[in-house]
């Protein structure tokens, strides 16, 4: 167990999902070295349907179909895939007669994590994100890791972990409020790879029409020189009244951005998580290309998706639905209540 770390009486593995696949594969090697830096065992689950139908399973392997035969040898090469990928890791393996989504999702209500790859076996390469990394990020109940971006990002040679920080997470108190699930994963990342995070808060300054919502950074969009002629007047070298205050109204969602970010980071100081670099970057803009713009230097990004208690639907977001299918790196959905 790496130094610093909580130990408890019951140690919960990282849970892989593997099905042959390329993408499954670079899944099984991110999830192995996750499992080592944390000093956790990697459990290993394969899902296949046919028990459930067949439901006899003989004993010798030339009695054995064919579907039990495939099955079996996925999860012997991806537990010996795991074992030279990290030598001192302990492996388990799980064959699963369930579907995919539902098998991973049971997994992961006693895992660490649940990583998968960005699409399986059998799925269109021109999908953008498969059915079942989809519906587990949706879903899980733990944080879900779906490796996918460039190569160079998957390895982890950026040394650099960004989490999203989302103007919800903005605590009401002078006292700094508990890191969020999202934030404290983060730091834990970046601590356990020896790198920096780099905390992104999206913001926008908001048009005339647009003063007095609640909640609002802003909402402004560009319309070319209509939002000029709006902003802006010039009589001479002179500016308008209107030109003033928006400017000083971008200054102060500048502002407003920064304190963001150094409340959220100061309140993971205040609940004794240990340092680690942090750059903070408030951005002007969507939070979606704030977020994809930092992917491309990242190992990791993570980002918090709302579990609502009674609800059983997708529960991601627009923001976390474009980053998993558009991110150059690794994504982790991190649930928070």
């Amino acid at each position: 167990m790496p130094a610093g770390e909580a130990v408890g009486a019951v140690e919960l593995p990282v849970v892989v999902g593997v099905d042959g696949s390329d993408a499954a594969s670079d899944a099984l090697d991110w999830a192995a070295e996750m499992a080592g830096r944390r000093g956790l065992p990697l459990r290993v689950v394969h899902a296949s349907l046919w028990e459930r139908y067949e439901g006899y399973i003989p004993g010798t392997a030339a009695d054995r179909p064919a579907e039990r035969l495939h099955s079996e040898a996925v999860l012997a090469i991806a537990a010996e895939r795991a074992g030279r990928r990290v030598p001192a890791l302990k492996v388990m393996t799980d064959l699963a007669a369930d579907d995919a989504v539902t098998a991973l999702l049971r997994a992961g209500k006693s895992a660490e994590a649940l990583v998968v790859g960005s699409r399986g076996r059998g799925e269109f390469a021109s999908l953008l994100l498969g059915s079942v990394g989809l519906g587990i990020a949706a879903r899980a109940q733990c944080p879900v890791v779906v490796v996918r971006g460039r190569p160079e990002n998957v390895r982890g040679g950026m040394n650099r972990v960004v989490v999203g920080i989302a103007e919800r997470e903005r605590p009401g108190e002078q006292e700094p409020a508990p890191p969020s699930a999202a934030v404290a994963f983060a730091l834990r990342e970046a601590r356990l790879r020896g790198g920096e995070l780099e905390a992104v808060h999206a913001w926008r300054c908001a048009g005339p029409e647009d003063h007095g919502r609640p909640g609002n950074h802003g909402g402004r969009e560009a319309h070319g020189a209509h939002e000029e002629q709006g902003a802006r007047e010039v009589y001479g070298t002179r500016e308008t009244h209107g030109a003033r205050e928006t400017q000083n109204a971008r200054e102060a969602h500048e502002r407003r951005a920064a304190e963001l970010l150094d409340e959220t980071l100061g309140g993971a100081t205040a609940a004794g998580l240990p340092p680690v670099p942090v750059a903070h970057r408030p951005v002007e803009g969507s939070a979606r290309k704030a977020l994809l713009d930092a992917s491309a230097h990242a190992d990791l990004l993570v980002v918090g998706a709302r579990r609502r208690q009674g609800h059983f639907g997708m529960q991601l977001g627009l923001v976390n639905h474009a980053v998993l299918h558009h991110a150059k790196c690794p994504v982790a959905v991190v649930p928070v209540s």
